[in-house]
C-alpha cells in the first residue's frame, strides 16, 4: 500500500502561461501555443490542466475540459483513471495528487477529490501559482478556510479561482439579490437557510476485508487519521458517492459541506457578509465520530454600507425556521432560504422565490423594482467563467476563494460552537474565539504524519 511521502519545500517555477502573457507581438497581440494570435485576455488559448479526482463529480467537468489540454489525470482508484483515460487519452496518469501537482507545464487544476483533501490541493496549487477550480466545500476546518484565503488574496489579481457551487449560475440568485438589496422586504433583519438531508450513522465503520487492488486506500485517506478499510465508505446512496463518507468528522463536514455549501450560497450572494462575530450551535447529542444530523447554528453579522446588523441561521436535518404564515409550509422546500425584513419575507430555493409583504406597510409602494436595463446579467456557464478568467479574462469569478472561504468559515464556526457546547465570540481578523480559549481547539483538525497544508 502506498505510504504518504514527506513533502519537500517548493519554489514556484516559471510557467508556460507566464511566457505567453509576456510575449507581446505587434499591437498587443500574443503568440499562443497553437501559433495563432489573440489579443491579451482573449479566451482562445488552451490551458494545460490537471484533473485531480477523475470520476464521480469530475464527470461534470469533462465536456468543459475537452477543448483544453488535459495533460494530467489523478485518482486513487485506477479504474477511475482507466475511465477518464478514454476521454483524455494523452493525459499522464497519477495516483498521488502531490506528484500530479509537480507535472511540468501545468497552468491550472480542477480538484474533484474527497473533502478531506480539498484545502490541501487548493493550498499546494496556490503555492505553485496555478489557477484552480475546487469542488465544494473549499475546506472542512476553520483553519483550512483561513489558510486558503490568506494564500489567495495576495494573488487574486493573477490567479483564477472558483469553488464548485455551480447552482450560483441560476438566474434566480440574481433576482433574489436584487430584491433584497432594492428593499422588497424593507430593511433586512434576519436570514434563515435550511437543508433537509439526513445521513445518520453510529460511528466509523469497522474493518471489513481488504481494499481492491485498483484502490490506493492509504492515499484515499490522505491527511485524515487512519481508519480501517470498509467498502461502506465507497457505496453510493442515491447515486451520490460523497454521502457515504462526508458525515464523518475526519472525512468531511457533514451537511454544511454538502448541500449547505449550495444553499447558503443563495443567501451569501445577497447579504454581502464576511465573518460573524458571535455564533451558537445546538442540536442532537455530540458524536465524536459523526457530524450531527440535526443542528441549528445562529450567526450575528455586523452592519455594512447598505444594511444594519443581521442574524443568519442555518438549519439542517429536520430543524426548520417557523413559517411566517400557516398556509406556507416551508417543509415542502427541501433546501431553501427565507429573508425577513421590516416589511415582509422573501422565501425561495435555487429556482423560485415568493414575496410575502407583512407588517404595518404592505402596499408595496416603498419598493421600486429596478428597470430591465439595470438587472444583473446572467453569469453564463459556471466552469467556463473560471476557464475564461484563467486565460486572462475577469478574475472576479462568482465563487472565488475569498467569497467561498468566508462563507464556509461561517458555516464551520457553527460546528465549532456546537462542539464547544456554548455561544462563542469570534475575532474574524485574528481567527480566534475570544470568550473561551478552549473552543479554539475545534478550529482545526488532526492530520497524519507526513501530510501538511504547506507544500
Amino acid at each position: 500500500m502506498t505510504t504518504p511521502k514527506t513533502p519537500q519545500s517548493h519554489t514556484p517555477r516559471p510557467k508556460r502561461r507566464d511566457f505567453i502573457k509576456t510575449a507581446a507581438v505587434g499591437a498587443g497581440l500574443l503568440i499562443l501555443p497553437s501559433g495563432t494570435f489573440a489579443a491579451p485576455g482573449a479566451p482562445s488559448n488552451k490551458l494545460n490542466i490537471a484533473l485531480i479526482g477523475a470520476d464521480g463529480r469530475a464527470r461534470a467537468h469533462y465536456d468543459a475540459l475537452k477543448p483544453e489540454n488535459v495533460v494530467a489525470i489523478c485518482d486513487v482508484d485506477e479504474e477511475h483513471l482507466d475511465f477518464a483515460g478514454e476521454v483524455f487519452p494523452k493525459a499522464k496518469r497519477y495516483v498521488d495528487w502531490r506528484e500530479c501537482l509537480d507535472h511540468p507545464e501545468l497552468d491550472a487544476v480542477v480538484c474533484c477529490t474527497t473533502d478531506q483533501t480539498h484545502a490541501f490541493i487548493a493550498s499546494w496549487a496556490l503555492d505553485r501559482n496555478l489557477h484552480i477550480y475546487c469542488e465544494k466545500p473549499l475546506a472542512i476546518s476553520v483553519e483550512e478556510a483561513r489558510l486558503v484565503r490568506s494564500k489567495y488574496l495576495p494573488k487574486k489579481d493573477k490567479l483564477a479561482t472558483q469553488v464548485g457551487m455551480q447552482r450560483h449560475a441560476k438566474e434566480n440568485f440574481n433576482r433574489i439579490r436584487e430584491m433584497i438589496q432594492d428593499g422588497a422586504i424593507g430593511d433586512l433583519e434576519e436570514v434563515s437557510v435550511w437543508g433537509n438531508r439526513q445521513l445518520p450513522s453510529p460511528g466509523y465503520l469497522p474493518a471489513a476485508g481488504e481494499p481492491p487492488k485498483n484502490l490506493h486506500y492509504d492515499l484515499w485517506l490522505g491527511p485524515a487519521p487512519f481508519h480501517p478499510y470498509n467498502p461502506g465508505y465507497f457505496e453510493k446512496p442515491a447515486g451520490v458517492n460523497c454521502l457515504s463518507w462526508n458525515m464523518y468528522w475526519d472525512f468531511g463536514a457533514g451537511q454544511i459541506g454538502d448541500m449547505g455549501s449550495h444553499t447558503m450560497d443563495i443567501a451569501w450572494n445577497a447579504i454581502d457578509a464576511t465573518i460573524p462575530t458571535t455564533i451558537t450551535g445546538v442540536g442532537e447529542a455530540f458524536n465524536p465520530d459523526v457530524t450531527p444530523v440535526r443542528m441549528t447554528s445562529t450567526f450575528e453579522h455586523p452592519a455594512n454600507d447598505w444594511r444594519g446588523d443581521i442574524t443568519v441561521k442555518w438549519f439542517q436535518g429536520g430543524d426548520m425556521p417557523a413559517s411566517p404564515i400557516k398556509y406556507v409550509d416551508l417543509n415542502e422546500i427541501g433546501h431553501g432560504v427565507m429573508f425577513r425584513g421590516t416589511s415582509g419575507y422573501l422565501i425561495g430555493d435555487f429556482d423560485t422565490r415568493m414575496l410575502y409583504p407583512h407588517g404595518t406597510k404592505t402596499d408595496m409602494t416603498y419598493y421600486k423594482p429596478r428597470p430591465e436595463s439595470a438587472l444583473i446579467p446572467p453569469l453564463g456557464h459556471f466552469q467556463k467563467q473560471w476557464l475564461d478568467a484563467a486565460k486572462g479574462g475577469d478574475l472576479n469569478t462568482a465563487c472565488n476563494f475569498e467569497y467561498s472561504a468566508n462563507m464556509i468559515e461561517q458555516l464551520l464556526l457553527g460546528l465549532v460552537a456546537y462542539r464547544h457546547g456554548d455561544k462563542i465570540e469570534y475575532d474574524g481578523a485574528a481567527g480566534k474565539v475570544t470568550n473561551d480559549a478552549a473552543a479554539n481547539q475545534f478550529l482545526k483538525r488532526p492530520y497524519r504524519d507526513g501530510w501538511t497544508l504547506e507544500g
